[in-house]
């Protein structure tokens, strides 16, 4: 256990340290972001928008920025030629782990600009901001857990950043829908909010715990092939 927790410690603190220097992750989804919530209010003008739309438009946002952004987990390895001596280095769950910890910190920032941006921009009834804030925190860790996986499998595909999206889209289905559904809710009372939203919650739980238990269970087949 103490070499895991070093060496996915040791995994995370690269990435973070090669992400500072580059800002390639950064840059992409920051810019991603602010285009897609600026393009959005222009387009509304001045038509009132609902909860719902609100929410949808959110989410939409938040998956597709992901989906384009934390896809080079491994591609990144694979372009600087470090693939062979991380494989030496670390174990395959450590590795993975450590991917993983630096791509749901990446989405946590993701999910926190764009949900302050939303509010910002349309400004929409919020009357349970805490489970407005767990919605996103959730699926950040679901769609952080999936994307990282993916990564893995297009690393070595020529075509690996335009691949990505169109791969993810089908398995982030249930965390888009559940998604909106939480965020929908959280425009209600504080009170009954959380009641409401339980099955949405249940079910954003379970994705993200589904697919990181999934994801540490078929890495080291992904990783070592």
């Amino acid at each position: 256990m103490s070499r895991f927790l070093s060496a996915t410690w040791a995994v995370f603190l690269n990435d973070a340290r090669l992400e500072l220097r580059s800002r390639t992750a950064l840059g992409a989804l920051a810019m991603f972001v602010a285009a897609a919530l600026i393009l959005v209010r222009f387009s509304l003008g001045r038509i009132a928008v609902g909860s719902t739309v609100a929410a949808a438009l959110l989410w939409i946002v938040v998956v597709f920025a992901g989906a384009i952004g934390l896809g080079r987990a491994f591609m990144a390895e694979e372009e600087r030629g470090t693939t062979l001596l991380l494989r030496l280095a670390a174990p395959p769950e450590a590795v993975y782990a450590g991917k993983l910890l630096f791509n749901v910190v990446l989405t946590l920032a993701l999910a926190l600009v764009a949900g302050l941006g939303m509010r910002i921009l349309i400004p929409t009834s919020l009357g349970a901001p805490s489970l407005y804030w767990a919605a996103l925190g959730l699926g950040g860790l679901g769609l952080a857990s999936t994307t990282t996986l993916l990564s893995a499998l297009l690393a070595r595909a020529r075509a690996a950043g335009p691949l990505l999206p169109v791969l993810a889209f089908p398995l982030l289905i249930p965390l888009l829908s559940s998604g909106v559904g939480l965020t929908l809710s959280a425009s209600g009372a504080e009170s009954g909010a959380w009641e409401a939203a339980q099955q949405d919650l249940l079910l954003l739980a379970s994705y993200a715990g589904l697919t990181t238990t999934v994801s540490f269970l078929l890495f080291e087949y992904v990783w070592k092939d």
